[in-house]
């Protein structure tokens, strides 16, 4: 296996608070990652840094090889696929939805004067059908429901054919039915050997996909416990995560958890 994220003792520093503390983490690229925490936990921010969108304070963090500082961050954001509620802010809701996703080759947002060849073209369209979203190809972006927009984010993020993909918090805001098609398309996606590194924010033990291999727990800044999925996250960690007695399921490969 290779290594595609190593962070040595990362911190960010937002005036006196410490954002992040003493971070290290390393990712192979067979692994499939769920990054759980509470709200302030840091986890948006530690993926701001995998998305080379933001530098530690101190410490060293290497995405795909590369040193954050050292190197061409507009190069190496192309190599990692992003999908996030900010990044989808800033998506055009004139956008068709297939702009939206063959834009990612290009590192934008929006439609200019950039040129698409037939390959583009024909991904586009078969990353839309793997989500779901083939009729919707000529739809506005803005026009989506929540849950098809999250969709089109995926495929988006994977039409670059990144060497890491980084999901933000996918399944936000999405109902049941929304959510579970979602997963079921990440359970696909996580099981096939030729797809890259994947982490995955989420705040809900109900949102892991099956066939993830990894959980980081986060509180406050720090790793609370870090590893194999089936070792790691246990009640004890949840506890230590979230402050408060956790009672922990699993059935199948899908994890509930609830208040003790």
């Amino acid at each position: 296996m290779t290594e595609v994220l190593a962070f040595e003792g990362v911190t960010v520093r937002r005036g006196d608070n410490d954002i992040l503390r003493d971070v290290s983490w390393t990712v192979d690229d067979r692994d499939r990652w769920v990054i759980l925490g509470p709200n302030g936990a840091g986890k948006t921010t530690l993926m701001s840094i995998v998305g080379a969108r933001l530098h530690p304070t101190s410490g060293t963090a290497r995405v795909l090889d590369e040193t954050l500082g050292e190197t061409d961050v507009r190069e190496l954001r192309v190599r990692v696929g992003l999908s996030s509620a900010a990044l989808a802010d800033r998506i055009p809701g004139h956008e068709t939805v297939k702009n939206v996703v063959m834009t990612a080759s290009y590192g934008v947002t929006g439609r200019w004067r950039e040129e698409y060849d037939p390959i583009d073209e024909e991904r586009a369209d078969a990353l839309l059908a793997a989500f779901g979203m083939s009729g919707f190809a000529g739809r506005e972006f803005g026009t989506l429901s929540e849950g098809e927009r999250k969709r089109v984010q995926v495929a988006r993020a994977l039409m670059a054919d990144p060497e890491l993909l980084v999901l933000d918090e996918p399944a936000a805001g999405l109902d049941l039915g929304g959510r579970e098609e979602l997963l079921a398309a990440l359970t696909e996606l996580a099981g096939d050997r030729r797809s890259p590194a994947i982490l995955m924010v989420t705040h809900h033990v109900e949102e892991i996909p099956v066939d993830f291999t990894h959980v980081l727990l986060m509180r406050d800044g720090r790793i609370v416990a870090a590893g194999p999925l089936a070792e790691t996250l246990t009640e004890a960690n949840l506890e230590a995560t979230y402050g408060m007695p956790i009672a922990l399921t699993e059935a199948d490969g899908r994890y509930a958890a609830r208040g003790a």
